[in-house]
């Protein structure tokens, strides 16, 4: 069984890396020098030349606010090259795994959303992420889309690893503390892709649209509580402001919590601690200090 997975720098590509896969897996990664996204007429070529049964793409374009001023570029990479892998897959027979945000919702439900609710996207970024999603959908059956969110690891740039940072050189952080989500460790998407390629594998798939997250929900200022807390006694303050108080270019949905339950019925998989993750990669970030 041979897996493509396109991304190879990203967060969780590095994870999959990592992972103990099973002898029945052959892993081949690309890199954006190799498979680059935006070049959407070389990936028909590529994936075909590397002949897989299932490809991950696990590449984006994730720069939210630059997006905003990148709407072409964004809307290529996260839009129109899924679509492109999409058609590939459809005409090989390869499945397709593609991962994509809670920043297809506008935020403005009560509770958590389920796969089903409808999208209604408040930036460029996560309208370019519901565009691949809609492309997949109308062009090949043998998908899944695993939506996920405030994904951290101890690799690439993110919310952890930037407050890491910011505790060694600031004595406050001001932190926007009314938008909830669920941080979710790479690590954890990682072993679920996993798992979800064995599923493949053993043709026991369910195609259709998943939400994988960590647990529990959080704002972002208590999400940053969380880590300085782990930091010692020689912490910043970690004070609370308002989205108001901290524009920025691109719009984010309020609540971004997913509803999981649909990926525990259908691969048994359950929701993995944000905060176990968290230490975790705390404690890998200090090995590296």
């Amino acid at each position: 069984m041979r897996i493509l997975i396109i991304g190879k720098n990203g967060q969780i590509a590095r994870e999959l890396a990592r992972l103990a896969w099973p002898a029945q897996f052959h892993i081949s990664q690309l890199s954006r020098a190799q498979c680059d996204l935006s070049d959407i007429a070389s990936l028909g070529p590529i994936v075909e030349a590397n002949t897989p049964d299932i490809v991950i793409n696990a590449a984006a374009y994730t720069a939210v606010d630059r997006a905003e001023s990148e709407p072409e570029l964004a809307m290529r990479v996260n839009g129109d090259a899924p679509g492109a892998l999409a058609r590939v897959c459809a005409k090989t027979g390869a499945a397709l795994i593609q991962l994509s945000t809670d920043y297809v919702f506008d935020g403005m439900k009560a509770g958590a959303y389920v796969e089903d609710d409808a999208v209604n996207p408040l930036s460029v970024y996560g309208r370019s992420k519901e565009a691949g999603e809609a492309a997949i959908r109308s062009t090949h059956d043998k998908h899944i889309i695993l939506r996920t969110s405030w994904v951290f690891s101890a690799h690439g740039t993110n919310f952890v690893k930037t407050m890491v940072n910011l505790a060694t050189t600031q004595p406050e952080l001001r932190v926007v503390a009314d938008q909830f989500g669920a941080p979710t460790p790479a690590r954890d998407v990682a072993h679920a892709l996993a798992a979800i390629a064995e599923a493949v594998a053993a043709g026991r798939a369910q195609w259709d649209t998943f939400h994988f997250t960590g647990t529990e929900p959080v704002t972002w200022h208590g999400f940053a509580e969380a880590i300085v807390a782990e930091l010692g006694p020689a912490r910043p303050k970690v004070t609370p402001i308002s989205t108001a108080e901290r524009p920025t270019p691109a719009c984010r949905p309020a609540n971004s919590v997913l509803d999981c339950a649909h990926i525990q019925r259908a691969y048994g998989l359950s929701q993995p601690s944000w905060r176990e993750g968290m230490a975790q990669v705390l404690a890998e970030l200090q090995t590296h200090l």
